[in-house]
């Protein structure tokens, strides 16, 4: 008998699993896709934007990083919002207003209407992907998460390997449509997905499992009593703070921002100067690329990751084992942009951007696994926000300060050591955290599970 119960609730445990992920993860995909395309196609109008409106690469990697100025100001306050509206109403309202003005990007000028546009983006979609985070943590239980994230943050290197093809044939087939020139017309067309799945998101989204239709009331109950016995798990650890600005000034959330810190700084110094990267290599290497050329070549690194974040994320979730699937590939990532300067061959070069894409997208998701082992309830909602905006301080630092060395030495390769530098930090310090704060386990058995909900314990 106790085995056919067992049996009775691995099927139920299956079914949930199947079901929650094909109802939530393909929006979320999708979403974040759109947010990274429509925030970093920017480096692809570079090729032509620079020159029409006057920007130096200085500038544009002021411009570039301003937007994350916005970002940190107001990310804090918009996850807590979403605390009060919902997940569904907010993250609709996130996605329609960055739809809007990623569109008007296409009016620049010149630096200062690019650097105003840029700021209002980050205001707008200040937010998103820490409610994209959360919303994760209210819908998958950690025994699967980092490979769930894993899939939603495949976005980023998706909008690599399909956004640069895209953006590029985008600005030499659009050039002239109502008389714009083509990266104008890049803009306009790749924000209007956004704003229409942003009004989407009003009847596909769902804000907690208790409300989901679409599970049965035993599955219902399951994801629920899961979902809480990991909650009172760590909030029993005492390592969840209360109040908002306790929670931003403990000791745990602050080293996890600055771990972050370093990570992103690898993945936006790449995400933003992939294509000029890629097109100073072909004129070293005495190359003749074309613009859809570089796009293409531009996706590779994107392709090598997503072919590596999955299986990694997978593998972090079988082991439950965090701190040494961030310390690896940091470190390893770290080698392969360290050493790209030195390397006397174009595709050997691209070879090592691919390993260090590959190294930087699979570690963030498994990074992500972090703040639910010592957060919960609005502490996660206000620390997951705090990490964020800190980390996304590399979207200003690293465009700046790779633009900025670029044009005084006339070489990416400063900018590869720094990248190198910044991803052995996060390595450093997820050591030092793990040592200082070892993470208590928060993952329900199964027969834990079954023993709350034969108790009467279910979904009213």
């Amino acid at each position: 008998m106790a085995h056919q119960h067992l049996e009775q609730a691995h099927a139920l445990r299956k079914a949930v699993d199947r079901k929650t992920v094909r109802r939530v993860l393909p929006f979320i995909l999708a979403a974040y896709f759109l947010c990274y395309l429509d925030r970093v196609n920017i480096s692809y109008a570079s090729l032509e934007m620079n020159a029409d409106i006057g920007l130096s690469e200085a500038a544009y990697g002021i411009g570039a990083g301003i937007f994350f100025v916005a970002y940190f100001i107001f990310e804090v306050p918009s996850n807590v919002l979403l605390t009060k509206f919902g997940p569904r109403i907010w993250i609709a309202r996130i996605m329609i207003t960055w739809g809007i003005i990623a569109g008007c990007m296409s009016l620049a000028q010149g630096p200062i209407s690019f650097y105003v546009l840029r700021f209002l983006l980050g205001v707008a979609e200040a937010g998103f992907f820490p409610a994209m985070i959360l919303y994760l943590t209210y819908w998958f239980p950690a025994r699967r998460r980092a490979q769930i994230t894993a899939m939603f943050f495949m976005a980023v290197p998706l909008s690599g390997l399909v956004g640069g093809p895209l953006s590029t044939w985008l600005m030499t087939e659009a050039h002239g449509l109502f008389g714009l020139r083509g990266w104008q017309s890049m803009f306009i067309i790749e924000a209007v997905p956004t704003v229409l799945l942003g009004i989407a998101a009003l009847w596909i989204l769902v804000d907690r499992p208790e409300k989901a239709k679409f599970l049965r009331e035993d599955e219902r109950s399951w994801l629920v009593a899961e979902l809480r016995l990991e909650n009172q798990a760590v909030s029993a650890s005492g390592h969840s703070p209360k109040g908002v600005f306790r929670t931003m000034l403990t000791p745990v959330v602050l080293a996890m921002s600055l771990i972050y810190l370093g990570l992103e700084f690898g993945e936006y110094a790449i995400g933003f100067f992939m294509p000029q990267m890629v097109a100073a290599l072909d004129e070293q290497f005495g190359g003749d690329l074309g613009l859809v050329q570089i796009g293409f070549i531009t996706a590779i690194p994107s392709l090598v990751a997503v072919l590596v974040m999955i299986w990694w994320g997978r593998h972090s979730d079988r082991t439950q084992e965090r701190t040494w699937h961030i310390i690896g590939p940091a470190v390893l990532g770290a080698i392969a942009i360290a050493a790209a300067p030195y390397v006397t061959s174009f595709w050997a070069t691209i070879a090592l951007y691919s390993v260090t894409a590959a190294c930087v997208f699979s570690v963030i998701p498994v990074f992500w696994q972090l703040p639910s082992r010592y957060l919960t309830g609005v502490s996660a909602a206000v620390g997951i926000a705090l990490i964020n905006s800190v980390g996304n301080l590399s979207g200003i630092i690293a465009p700046s300060l790779t633009g900025v060395l670029k044009q005084a030495t006339g070489s990416f390769g400063p900018g590869y050591l720094l990248i190198a530098l910044f991803l052995v930090i996060a390595a450093v310090g997820t050591l030092i955290l793990r040592k200082a704060v070892p993470p208590t386990a928060s993952v329900p058995s199964t027969e834990a599970i079954s023993t709350v909900l034969s108790e009467g314990q279910r979904v009213r």
